[in-house]
């Protein structure tokens, strides 16, 4: 056990075991214990918890390893998924919290706090980065490509091209269906990215948000019934082809969200629908 600043916190615990487990399975059983706690007091959807970097820190916390450089990483993995920097610590505190400690030293939080800022800053500098996973861009792309609609729509010879507003509108898809594992995620997300590129293709900005949620910037000029309910057949298409369909929410919900008056609420609209 790290007997350094970054674990002082915790209770005292033998090296061998805890509650009578083997070290070697420490981690894992560390993993679902956290797991249990976070999604049972201040995790807001189960689908989204599980990162490479749980383990990570998992592993340092019952080691000798620096608990302040896992940390670090798991907040830069909550930032780049738009986790919140609250649910984020909260997260971190159910942590110790299984451990038996009632909150995490100074220099962990920090350390958290840095790698989550770090992802923030980078989701603002390389704002066109794709998910690996879906292949679409990521939630802070779409935040800077309203940024544009929305000041597009505010100049008088763009204002007089729109219908109604800023002439835009949001078709958001959602296809979690509780809990699965990394891999099976993956390929959801990736069955989800290639359906919405081949059916909008060019000139919708699409993203993922996170937690199964994906979205498209569509023009409200356009007639919108054919493009949802193409979408919807094209997921359920490539669920179905890649054995899918059983974790994907059926039916996949797809719906339309208008746009609020300001880019900030716009920004607050995908933060809301993605970690509802």
């Amino acid at each position: 056990m790290n007997s350094g600043p970054n674990n002082a916190a915790l209770p005292a615990l033998s090296g061998e075991s805890l509650d009578g487990l083997p070290y070697g399975v420490l981690p894992a059983a560390l993993r679902e214990r956290w797991r249990d706690e976070s999604i049972g007091s201040v995790w807001l959807r189960p689908s989204d918890w599980y990162h490479p970097a749980v383990d990570e820190i998992a592993s340092a916390i019952l080691s000798t390893s620096d608990t302040s450089l896992a940390a670090q990483e798991l907040g830069r993995a909550r930032g780049y998924d738009g986790v919140g920097i609250g649910e984020t610590i909260d997260d971190l505190g159910a942590l110790y919290r299984a451990l038996g400690a009632l909150d995490p030293p100074a220099a962990v939080i920090r350390a958290l706090c840095e790698g989550w800022a770090d992802a923030q800053a980078g989701a603002l500098a390389f704002g066109t980065a794709l998910d690996p996973e879906s292949g679409l861009p990521t939630r802070q792309y779409l935040a800077i490509r309203l940024a544009e609609t929305y000041r597009d729509a505010a100049i008088p010879t763009q204002r007089d091209l729109t219908s109604r507003g800023v002439g835009h509108h949001l078709v958001l898809v959602d296809v979690a269906a509780g809990d699965i594992d990394p891999f099976t995620r993956a390929a959801r997300s990736a069955a989800v990215g290639a359906a919405m590129t081949s059916t909008y293709g060019e000139g919708h900005p699409m993203a993922t948000l996170g937690g199964g949620v994906f979205a498209v910037l569509a023009r409200t000029d356009a007639h919108a019934h054919p493009p949802l309910e193409a979408l919807h057949a094209e997921i359920d298409r490539r669920c179905e082809l890649l054995d899918l369909r059983a974790v994907t929410r059926m039916p996949v919900r797809v719906w339309i969200e208008p746009l609020p008056d300001t880019h900030e609420q716009a920004v607050r609209t995908l933060e809301r629908v993605a970690r509802t």
